[in-house]
C-alpha cells in the first residue's frame, strides 16, 4: 500500500520494529486520551484539507455508495474535525463514537473499544514530507479510511462483532488469523455491486494510489470472499496488495462472520498458509472495471 502502513498487522497495534509514535503520556488505562486540538497547526490543517481534497475526487466509479454518502459526515473538510463533534452524529446513526488515541495501540485494547462500539483514531496529523506515505496511521487515515463506513448500521454492527470476536481470539492464540480477516475486509475490501466492483476498504479508501490499482488495474488478483480461504492468506504491508477479497454485501460479510470462531480456527490450522497472491483452483474471479 503506498499512502499509510497499518503495521505488522493491523489489530496488532503497538507491535512492530520501533516503539510506537505518539505522546502516550496522555493516555489513560484505555490508551484512549482527549484530542489535543489546540495542537494542530495550519500546516497541520492544511495537509489535512490538500489530502481530503485528493482523496475525495478519486471516490466516483471506485468506492461504494455507502462510503461516498457518509464522508461528508466527517464535516467541513478545511480543517481537521473535532472528534465530538462526529461522535455526536454517529451516536444518532449506529451508536458508535470515535475515541482518540496516541497512536498505535496493544490488540486486546483495540479489540475491547470495538467491542463497546468505540472506534480509536490516531489524533496526530502526519508531517508534509510525509503526504504521500506514512508509516503508521495518522488522523486522516483514521477518519477519511475507517469513519465513513461506521454509519452504515450493518458495517457498524460487523465492526462491534469484529472486537468482541478480537477478545475471544486472544484467548484462542488466533490474533494472526483475526488479523488477516480485518486486513483484507476492513482495511483492504472490495465489495460487487450492480455497477462494478467498489473498494471499502480503508487502507485503499485513504491511499494516493490504491483505490485505482485495486478496481481498474490487471494487475492483482480479485477473488470472492471465502472466510478460512482469507484466514489462510498472507498479506504484504509495504505494496500494494497482490489479491483483493469481494464481498458481495455488508450483510455478506456479517452473516459469514457471526458464527462462532473456534471450530473455523481449528480448521484454518490443519490447512496450508497462502503466499498473498496466491489462487486456489475453482476460485470466483472478478475482472478489474474499464
Amino acid at each position: 500500500m503506498k499512502g499509510v502502513n497499518v503495521g505488522v498487522a493491523p489489530v496488532t497495534y503497538g507491535q512492530g520494529d520501533r516503539p510506537p509514535r505518539g505522546d502516550y503520556a496522555r493516555a489513560r488505562s484505555d490508551y484512549t486520551c482527549e484530542q489535543d486540538f489546540a495542537r494542530y497547526t495550519e500546516a497541520d490543517h492544511d495537509t489535512y484539507r490538500r489530502l481530503y481534497a485528493r482523496q475525495l475526487q478519486q471516490l466516483p466509479g471506485l468506492a461504494c455508495d455507502e462510503f461516498i454518502a457518509a464522508v461528508s459526515q466527517l464535516g467541513a473538510p478545511e480543517r481537521i474535525p473535532r472528534f465530538d463533534d462526529i461522535s455526536e452524529r454517529l451516536m444518532k446513526a449506529t451508536r458508535w463514537q470515535i475515541v482518540g488515541v496516541p497512536g498505535l495501540i496493544p490488540e486486546e485494547a483495540f479489540f475491547a473499544l470495538l467491542a463497546q462500539r468505540k472506534f480509536p483514531v490516531t489524533d496526530w496529523m502526519r508531517q508534509p514530507e510525509e503526504f504521500d506515505y506514512v508509516v503508521e496511521p495518522d488522523v486522516f487515515h483514521d477518519l477519511f479510511g475507517h469513519v465513513p463506513l461506521l454509519f452504515d448500521p450493518v458495517f457498524a454492527d460487523y465492526m462491534q462483532a469484529y472486537g468482541a470476536g478480537g477478545l475471544k481470539a486472544s484467548r484462542l492464540d488466533a490474533c494472526e488469523l483475526l488479523a488477516r480477516l480485518y486486513w483484507y475486509t476492513v482495511e483492504f475490501g472490495l465489495i460487487q455491486t450492480k455497477q462494478g466492483l467498489r473498494a471499502y476498504g480503508a487502507g485503499i479508501l485513504s491511499s494516493a494510489g490504491e483505490l485505482r490499482h485495486a478496481i481498474a488495474s490487471s494487475e492483482p488478483r480479485r477473488v470472492g470472499f471465502d472466510l478460512q480461504r482469507l484466514m489462510r492468506s498472507l498479506y504484504k504491508i509495504d505494496s500494494y496488495q497482490a489479491i483483493y477479497f469481494v464481498i458481495d454485501s455488508f450483510q455478506q460479510l456479517f452473516d459469514a462472520t457471526a458464527p462462532d470462531f473456534t471450530p473455523i480456527y481449528a480448521a484454518v490450522r490443519q490447512q496450508d498458509i497462502l503466499e498473498a497472491g496466491t489462487l486456489l483452483p475453482g476460485e470466483r474471479l472478478f475482472a478489474p472495471n474499464r
